[in-house]
């Protein structure tokens, strides 16, 4: 492992740092994650790393985890240098350059899966990711052009708990489905409509299933929702339109879990 002291922040090897923002990957696929919350979740994934950049205090505390992460280069620096990437006080004394993991094949996932219809927040895509982890839903599908799971923001609000799932990027949501169907998945969609099943009343669940969750906006497209095998709506009170996506996929998530 090599260890780099800085005085300065203008090296070439620490513009990842300076530029991945939001939902950007350099050339090699590569995301930057940050905090120690989230870091420490990366260090134990078995993600390849390509450098740390932290202070001497947070190295010296987790020398071992990172060194038994293969974190092959590590720029230390003080706090007060490392705030200047970002312009303001909010560096938690380490961030992370590491290689996004590829798209799995969907013959790669498990049995319970959330699928996106593309949406447009990123912290919806990475709270999403958080609430799979806890319920034990391993498999994520969501679009090729949309936010990506280990964009920066969403890794951030997934609190590094996106690695634990398998994700595939999918191109064409039908064609998606369709394999998924063929693959002996049931396709349940999340939808506020009066027309969809209660989730209280649905059952038997079946061992295989996939979660589709709609866009913020618009929710599930209607072309998606005619080739679901049900559509599940969570009973609210009168005058409640509707959870935040991300809310609502836990509620459903633990809900099939359970039953």
């Amino acid at each position: 492992m090599e260890i780099i002291r800085l005085d300065r922040l203008d090296l070439p090897e620490l513009v990842p740092y300076k530029t991945l923002r939001g939902n950007l990957f350099d050339a090699t696929g590569g995301f930057v994650a940050d905090s120690p919350r989230v870091v420490g979740q990366l260090l134990e994934s078995g993600l390849t790393f390509y450098s740390l950049l932290c202070t001497p205090d947070y190295f010296e505390k987790e020398r071992r985890r990172i060194e038994a992460a293969g974190v092959p280069r590590v720029y230390l620096g003080e706090r007060r240098l490392l705030e200047t990437i970002v312009g303001h006080t909010v560096h938690h004394s380490v961030m992370a350059h590491l290689k996004r993991p590829e798209s799995v094949p969907l013959e790669a996932l498990p049995e319970r899966i959330v699928m996106l219809a593309r949406l447009n927040n990123m912290e919806n895509v990475g709270a999403i990711a958080r609430n799979a982890a806890a319920l034990g839903v391993g498999g994520y599908v969501v679009p090729a052009a949309g936010p990506h799971p280990y964009g920066r923001r969403a890794v951030r609000v997934s609190t590094g708990h996106v690695t634990r799932l398998k994700v595939h990027l999918y191109d064409d949501p039908l064609e998606t489905m369709a394999r998924l169907r063929k693959m002996g998945y049931a396709l349940l969609a999340a939808e506020a409509s009066s027309e969809a099943v209660p989730l209280a009343e649905f059952g038997p669940v079946p061992k295989r299933w996939v979660l589709i969750l709609g866009n913020e906006e618009e929710g599930v497209p209607e072309a998606m929702l005619s080739h679901c095998d049900a559509v599940l709506r969570i009973e609210m009170e009168p005058g409640v339109k509707s959870f935040n996506v991300a809310t609502a996929g836990a509620i459903v998530m633990y809900r099939l879990r359970n039953l």
